[in-house]
């Protein structure tokens, strides 16, 4: 059985994807800063008949990050899809943040999904397979969000980096842009928003996007 792990599980979108990707058969594990948001999603999972393995760890503590990732791996096999959803989404116009409030958000919302990128990439190298997938948003710039546009931006910029690292061994890179505010029922469902991370992990690789824009049409 094949094993993802969905970082930043919260009740919005990691949850709906823990959930998409555990229907799909694969062996789940996910991972939040608190346990109560944890158990959260496997309550969800499990009401609906189904598992998946709760660990908390912090997106910023990087050895408690790599910590968690191993454990995943050691409960439920090499890890062959990981989904980074954390990200601190706060009001901010500019100066009203001071640096190191600005180092935080960047921790979060970048180096936590480089930190588990790199660390998980190269098994995938290795393996010749592999999916990661980090949500983005802000596909324009919002001066009233000035930490979450920076972000954003670096991680359109991350997954170009590591798709030029890992893509050509094999390995799927791609963000789900969401642009607007997610909620239950409307045009930015997280159960719909979730069907992007399964299609992307889905793609041959003639086909790979690298971002998709939830509410977009693709090209044809």
């Amino acid at each position: 059985m094949s094993a993802a792990v969905v970082i930043g599980a919260g009740p919005g979108i990691g949850a709906s994807v823990a959930d998409r990707l555990a229907r799909e058969g694969m062996s789940v594990t996910v991972v939040a800063r608190n346990r109560e948001t944890v158990r959260g999603v496997t309550d969800r999972l499990e009401r609906s008949g189904r598992k998946a393995l709760g660990l908390t760890a912090d997106s910023t503590d990087e050895a408690g990050l790599r910590d968690a990732l191993d454990t995943a791996a050691a409960e439920n096999g090499p890890t062959e899809l990981l989904v980074y959803n954390a990200a601190l989404i706060r009001q901010d116009a500019p100066g009203e943040l001071d640096a190191q409030g600005q180092l935080d958000a960047w921790a979060v919302n970048v180096v936590g999904a480089l930190t588990a990128a790199a660390h998980l990439a190269p098994g995938m190298v290795a393996r010749g397979s592999g999916t990661i997938l980090i949500t983005g948003g802000m596909p324009r710039a919002n001066p009233t969000r000035i930490s979450l546009s920076l972000g954003k931006l670096g991680v359109r910029n991350l997954v170009e980096l590591l798709d030029g690292a890992y893509g050509p061994a094999g390995v799927h890179v791609a963000s789900v842009t969401v642009p607007n505010q997610v909620v239950p029922g409307t045009d930015h469902d997280p159960d719909d928003i979730a069907e992007h991370y399964w299609r992307l992990h889905l793609q041959p690789r003639e086909r790979w996007q690298h971002e998709v824009v939830h509410g977009v049409r693709p090209a044809v």
